[in-house]
């Protein structure tokens, strides 16, 4: 157990993996985590956290209860994006985007505890580092098969990571630049050697390089789903609904549910309006005042935030309007957080321009305002003077809801001189295209997510020079030492600093315009208990159970 803490072509199948990640942002106006505001979690009393706020736990009940557990029934789970392959590997493996699913057929090596800050053993038996966190040793538990029968050992676990980095898993890229050597050193051991400290390494072993897959898997060529988790997989229609089906040789004992199901459910008060009638029993949601419908409505389920989760991106390749920093700055003091959060959000979002406002506990200047429509002004006058046009293309998908966005965005870069053209594409797909692969863009919508207790992971995604995932082409080597230095922190007072100097370097260069965090709420009905959530919004299933199944 251990304590928490630019233009450049790309394959189509790297470009689609990205959609689910940029869709939160580009399409509703959410977010996911910061604990600092955690009133509960597993296991926890029952939550207080306020219907708006930016916060992490249960909210109206707990649902972790395992007394008086139940054998038998289904469960139905609208999440928010459903899953198109049962790889792990293929596909953004975060709570919204198939994480949660993953983790059921497939289990995670760790788990992250909510109440207790801390990675704890789930699959694994232990995670032990050594004393500067550069190795880390896992041993894994007797007797652990796959779901074919075949055991979970060192090889295999060495094996689903091989795999996961070949194919180029969502955090594939983090894990290579973080990460030396995978080694079986035994069959029930696994040693991690990392190239540098890494306090929070545990945080990868909770999504994709931790979800296991057997190396039978791919034994006919063609992949098939073959796990450790508790649910093996039933029926898998795409777009549609995956159906699993309850392990009776678990490791952790045979689930109390007969049946787990994933309906796809896309328009969100339509999952509140299936809790409510009985056709599904849990919903993803993170429209914010669909949120603050269903709290205020007395619904029950489990909360969690992150920061950036609202980001307006700004493309500073050579040959784009962003690559000058007067540009940047420009397109920052113009935008107004709570314009954004009146027009886009209802007033229920909480607009900040921090990286890390009130809601995180690593937040310092949380209420310095970056709004300044003069300087604005001022900056675009000086690089209009030297050539600029004041045009920018904005790139966005054309949907009710990302329209609201992109006329919000465009309505306060006009009010201060720039000209905002539209460039709405038909799909996410294209949206991704346009901005990942292409960089076809100056400014656009789209989430970082980044998570209080591993802030890390997405921040080295969307910031560090060399990133497929740094939509921005920002290319700074002081981002990049932060980066390392944030990585190696040994406690949080030092990853303070870091964090603290890097909103420095950010309001000196502006890479993006932060407009604050946001959450997600995966409501529950009443009847859901022994729920464990995990990191990033997934949640894990095999003590779940229901109440007069």
């Amino acid at each position: 157990m251990t304590s928490k803490s630019h233009r450049t072509r790309r394959s189509v199948g790297r470009v689609t993996r990205l959609a689910a990640a940029l869709a939160a942002g580009a399409l509703l106006v959410a977010g996911c985590s910061s604990a600092s505001d955690t009133t509960s979690s597993s296991g926890g009393a029952s939550g207080t956290v306020d219907p708006d706020a930016v916060a992490t736990g249960w909210v109206g009940a707990v649902h972790g209860g395992v007394d008086g557990a139940r054998d038998g029934g289904s469960l139905s789970y609208a999440t928010y994006s459903s899953v198109t392959t049962l790889d792990p590997a293929n596909r953004q493996d975060g709570g919204a985007t198939g994480g949660t699913e993953m983790a059921a057929v497939y289990d995670v090596l760790m788990r992250y505890d909510n109440a207790s800050h801390e990675y704890v053993p789930q699959l694994a038996a232990s995670l032990t580092p050594n004393a500067d966190n550069t190795v880390w040793t896992l041993k894994l538990r007797d007797g652990v098969t796959f779901s074919d029968g075949t055991p979970v050992n060192a090889d295999a676990v060495v094996w689903s990571i091989g795999h996961y980095l070949a194919k180029r898993g969502t955090h594939s890229q983090i894990w290579n630049a973080g990460v030396e050597s995978t080694v079986a050193q035994d069959p029930s051991t696994v040693v991690y050697t990392l190239k540098r400290p890494w306090k929070d390494f545990p945080a990868m072993l909770t999504t994709g390089p931790g979800m296991i897959v057997a190396p039978s898997s791919m034994a006919g060529g063609e992949f098939t789903p073959v796990g450790a988790g508790p649910f093996t997989v039933s029926s898998f229609a795409p777009h549609d609904e995956l159906v699993l089906s309850a392990r009776q040789d678990y490791w952790g004992g045979a689930p109390h549910l007969a049946e787990l199901r994933f309906p796809a459910i896309v328009q969100e008060q339509g999952k509140v309006d299936a809790i409510k009638s009985g056709g599904v029993q849990a919903g993803y949601i993170r429209n914010v005042d669909v949120i603050h419908g269903a709290i205020t409505g007395g619904m029950s389920g489990w909360s969690y935030s992150a920061n950036m989760s609202k980001v307006l991106l700004i493309n500073n390749r050579e040959g784009r309007a962003g690559e000058d920093p007067r540009v940047r700055q420009a397109i920052v003091a113009a935008v107004d957080p709570e314009v954004f959060d009146t027009r886009v959000e209802g007033g229920f979002g909480s607009p900040n321009s921090a990286m890390f406002p009130p809601s995180s506990q690593w937040s310092q200047d949380g209420d310095a305002p970056r709004y300044d429509p003069d300087k604005a002004r001022r900056l675009l006058d000086e690089a209009k003077a030297d050539g600029f046009d004041g045009v920018l293309s904005y790139a966005g998908v054309n949907e009710a809801a990302a329209q609201k966005s992109a006329l919000a965005f465009q309505a306060m870069l006009q009010n201060v001189g720039f000209t905002v053209e539209l460039n709405l594409s038909s799909s996410i797909s294209g949206l991704v295209k346009t901005m990942y692969a292409e960089h076809d863009y100056d400014i656009g919508y789209a989430a970082f997510n980044v998570l209080d207790d591993a802030p890390f992971v997405r921040l080295f995604g969307n910031l560090y020079s060399k990133s497929s995932a740094n939509p921005m082409g920002y290319a700074n080597p002081r981002m990049d030492d932060l980066l390392m230095q944030l990585q190696s922190a040994p406690d949080d007072d030092a990853k303070r600093d870091v964090l603290a100097k890097m909103q420095t370097l950010v309001d000196d260069t502006a890479p993006f315009a932060a407009l604050g965090a946001g959450r997600a709420f995966i409501a529950m009905d009443d009847s859901v208990q022994g729920v464990k959530p995990s990191m990033d919004g997934i949640m894990l299933f095999d003590q779940a159970w229901i109440k007069d199944a």
